[in-house]
């Protein structure tokens, strides 16, 4: 009878073991499925290849910073619109760059909205730093195929057909 009850009690406790083992790998697949971001649903989120979002802001396009900044170059790659420009700095590790829409649509053919990249530069130095930044300006997107992208601080524009 001992030996009955002492398989009964190793059965017992390799089923235990199982069922923990059980148990801890069903609750590591569940916490690594609701830890994984999954975006693919959302057709919204910024693309991987640009570095920051355009703003959309008529406070924020007044108010926000406007230290001087020199913008050598444009060009959109599909919804980015780069930017390669320079300012005075250290290494320019500090500075704060937003690109802000006034938030105004002008009516013309085709259709204008106005930007402005905004600098925030602290540093002191005497350097010239340059650098190129892309942002995502798909929420730029108007009625039609295209728009017309004035970028106030360099006097220039660029056309955005999606």
């Amino acid at each position: 009878m001992r030996n009955l009850f002492n398989l009964s009690t190793s059965h017992y406790k390799s089923i235990m073991k199982h069922n923990i083992s059980i148990i801890l790998f069903s609750f590591v697949f569940v916490f690594g499925m609701i830890s994984c971001d999954n975006n693919d649903d959302d057709n919204s989120a910024t693309p991987s290849n640009c570095d920051q979002e355009a703003v959309i802001s008529s406070e924020e396009y007044v108010s926000a910073p406007a230290d001087p900044l020199f913008i050598h170059s444009m060009e959109i790659d599909d919804d980015c619109l780069l930017i390669s420009f320079s300012a005075s700095g250290c290494d320019g590790n500090t500075w704060e760059l937003k690109l802000v829409d006034s938030g105004a649509i002008l009516e013309s053919n085709p259709p204008q909205r106005n930007l402005r990249l905004s600098l925030q530069n602290l540093e002191v130095c005497d350097a010239v730093i340059s650098k190129t930044l892309s942002f995502d300006i798909s929420e730029l997107q108007v009625q039609g195929d295209q728009v017309r992208l004035n970028i106030v601080n360099s006097g220039e524009g660029i056309l955005y057909m999606y």
